[in-house]
């Protein structure tokens, strides 16, 4: 019976494993699409980010109340894998808490602290679905997640309940099969698991001691298949920061957050321009046949992989957009949505290579108009709130700025009041329209 249960686990594993390595592949491929750019400077400094704001959770404790229901989720979710590696090596191997003997009273330690880990988790679980489904607070409620990612939040929540479910459904019936001396493997007396020496007896004392072999296998086979839907579900689900935040966080921008780049390009140019000893012939012809270069973006392809990689990161939680001056004052920009809009293309344009043998066959659409309109982009003021407020160091302003650029430079399409601003620069020096000699005229009013 162990040797087909073993059997059946490995298969298992081994389809699950495989599912989410190619999904895994998919995503590595979508983010490469972006443009290259250079994120592997200043090492010591990138993680020392990684460190505090993924590891640490230092930017989710500005609001203290989900900082700690989220920090409960969180160290619940990484302490649980120590379980699951024993559920790993029984499944595999056909034991039965197979750390147990070696490690003693600190095998009944991190068990305890794992259930009470597990109750703080349940608790956090329930005020997430509260706080989302009966408070309706207005940042979990916006328009831009209407259907699928209220589903998906919601869906992931439960998920999680039913997790630590089969945890404690696991442990309980174990503790009451060792006090009766009745395991279906060799040992007895009580765990004394903290949660469960209690839990159990309360919930299965009274079963018969077939019903309770039962419930243990359904639990410890409901925590496994949890655990494998869970890894396949990542890839249509906003949880992927539960990953990627790692490596977002890590590669993020570390200039100050009023830093702009310049396009190479342009820059190159304008020195040109101002050099008088530059030879405008010097420099090497362009190649013919090459493709121009296009300022900005219009489409996830001109967007650079870091881009893309913090659309995958997003965890939808809304602080940028709630903390957004122009979403506050009724502007249609939703800094959130930006986010959302770039990972449902980019997820589109990888169904298309997928569909075309490896080959972007062009759909007629794109992320600018067909996804974020121009009236979004320019509602933002480019305060960086968003970027501060982003708990894995997300920038929607970056995405937005590049569109602009895209506006601005291929379109000629920057609103009036900024064509009349800029017009007035090149004749006037001066935003204003006003001829600049006559911007000193106010020294003669004393």
């Amino acid at each position: 019976m162990n040797y087909l249960s073993s059997i059946l686990f490995l298969v298992i594993l081994a389809v699950g494993g495989g599912f989410f390595a190619k999904n895994v592949k998919k995503i590595i491929r979508n983010i490469k699409l972006g443009k290259d750019v250079n994120r592997f400077d200043r090492s010591s400094e990138r993680w020392s980010n990684m460190a505090l704001v993924a590891l640490g959770q230092k930017k989710m404790f500005t609001r203290p109340i989900p900082a700690v229901l989220h920090f409960a989720l969180y160290a619940a979710f990484i302490i649980t894998q120590i379980e699951l590696l024993e559920i790993l090596v029984d499944g595999i191997f056909g034991t039965h808490r197979f750390f147990k003997p070696g490690l003693g009273g600190f095998y009944t330690f991190l068990i305890s602290f794992i259930e009470i880990l597990s109750v703080l988790a349940l608790t956090a679980t329930v005020i997430f679905l509260a706080r989302r489904n009966l408070l309706k607070l207005p940042r979990l409620n916006k328009a831009e997640l209407l259907g699928w990612p209220k589903k998906d939040a919601n869906l992931i929540l439960i998920m999680e309940i039913i997790l630590v479910c089969c945890i404690f459904t696991m442990n309980g019936t174990d503790e009451v099969l060792y006090n009766m001396g009745k395991s279906h493997f060799e040992g007895q007396g009580s765990f004394g698991f903290t949660v469960s020496q209690h839990v159990g007896p309360a919930l299965f004392g009274g079963m018969s001691e077939g019903a309770l072999h039962i419930l243990e296998r359904i639990g410890w086979w409901g925590h496994f298949m949890m655990v494998m839907a869970f890894l396949n579900y990542l890839y249509y689900s906003k949880h992927l920061h539960i990953i990627l935040a790692f490596p977002n966080t890590y590669f993020a921008d570390l200039n100050p957050l009023g830093q702009f780049d310049n396009l190479e390009s342009v820059t190159n140019e304008v020195k040109l321009m101002l050099d008088p000893n530059a030879d405008p012939f010097a420099a090497p012809a362009p190649d013919a046949d090459a493709a121009p270069s296009k300022f900005g973006a219009s489409d996830v392809q001109d967007l650079n992989w870091v881009q893309l990689l913090n659309a995958y990161t997003c965890t939808e939680c809304g602080r940028c957009t709630s903390s957004c001056p122009a979403n506050q004052t009724g502007k249609k920009l939703s800094p959130r949505k930006i986010m959302m809009d770039t990972r449902d293309r980019l997820v589109e344009v990888g169904d298309n290579i997928d569909k075309n043998n490896g080959v972007f066959v062009p759909d007629g659409k794109s992320l600018l108009n067909d996804y974020i309109t121009q009236e979004e982009l320019w509602a933002c003021t480019s305060c960086n709130a968003c970027v501060e407020e982003c708990p894995v160091n997300i920038s929607p302003l970056s995405i937005i700025m590049d569109m602009r650029r895209y506006l601005v430079m291929e379109q000629s399409a920057a609103p009036q009041s900024l064509n009349a601003m800029m017009t007035n620069i090149e004749n006037n020096s001066a935003p204003w329209q006003y001829n600049q000699l006559d911007r000193l005229n106010w020294k003669d009013e004393q």
